[in-house]
This record gives C-alpha cells, structure tokens and sequence, in this order.
C-alpha cells in the first residue's frame, strides 16, 4: 500500500492557514481527569496574531478542567461545505498544548483587544474573573484538503 500522506507543499500550508483564520469555532477534544476518557467539546476560536488558533473560556467548563489537569488537547477545524458529501470538504485536526492566559497576565491586554475584534460579542463576558484567554501550542497539524489529499503539518507549517 502507498502512503496516503503527501508531501507537504504551499497549497497545503494556505488551506491549512485559511481554515484557521476563518474558523470562529471548533470541535476540542480533552482527557477527563477522572475516567481518563476523551470529551468532545465545541469552543469559539479566533486566530491569534501569530495565525494560530485562540480561544475563551470559562473556569467553569468542563474543558477548563480537563485542561488544566492535561493541558494534551486537540482541536478539530474545518465545516462541511452546502453541498456534497461532508467528508470531501477540507478540515484541519491540530494536536497541542493549552496555555491559559489569565486576567493581569503579560499580554492578556493585547490578546484580548485582538480576540474582540474577530468575536465582538464577547465584549459581554471577558471581562470576568473566571474567563482566561487560551492559546494552543501546536505540535503537528493533519490536513485532510479533500479525497486524497491528506497532509502532515508542521507548527512553522502552520502559523502566519
């Protein structure tokens, strides 16, 4: 059997790049603390300055505590286009490492200037104290751009 993985060239790196600036959502998986099972969970994300994703959240999420027991996670971009089959249209799965930037923290300001102006809405809440910015250290990016047309990414792959 041939291997399935391209090799990674500049129209994968673009799409790959265009999933992440238009995603305002995405799909991220975590490990339960307690029964050490993966929990799906639908987060907003914006990209960050640096192109990769960014996301708010909430102490009291479940994905919260699931991080910040191991911060291990993996975020699923990409949405089935109006027509076809869903399985055709591009996604990005990232593998990372959630950062928590909190309230005070060294460019929280920044950040969270940066998140309002793709996520406007959030005005409403990010301000309170049980909200804390998250960033995702990405280790490696699989990009499957369509039938045949799967790709391994790496973190300078990925970002702007």
């Amino acid at each position: 059997m041939t291997d399935p993985i391209r090799p990674t060239d500049d129209e994968a790196r673009a799409l790959a790049r265009d999933l992440i600036a238009s995603a305002r959502f995405a799909a991220l998986g975590v490990t339960d603390p307690e029964t050490r099972t993966p929990m799906v969970s639908r987060v907003s994300v914006v990209p960050g300055p640096d192109g990769l994703p960014l996301s708010l959240v909430s102490d009291l999420a479940f994905h919260a505590t699931a991080l910040k027991a191991d911060p291990a996670c993996a975020l699923l971009l990409g949405e089935p286009g109006p027509k076809g089959d869903p399985l055709t249209h591009p996604r990005l799965s990232l593998q990372a490492s959630a950062r928590f930037i909190r309230h005070g923290e060294a460019g929280h300001a920044d950040l969270a200037a940066h998140y309002l102006t793709l996520q406007p809405k959030a005005k409403l809440y990010i301000g309170f104290a049980d909200f804390s910015l998250l960033r995702f250290e990405i280790r490696r990016g699989l990009l499957n751009g369509g039938f045949g047309k799967a790709f391994v990414l790496t973190p300078e792959d990925l970002a702007a």
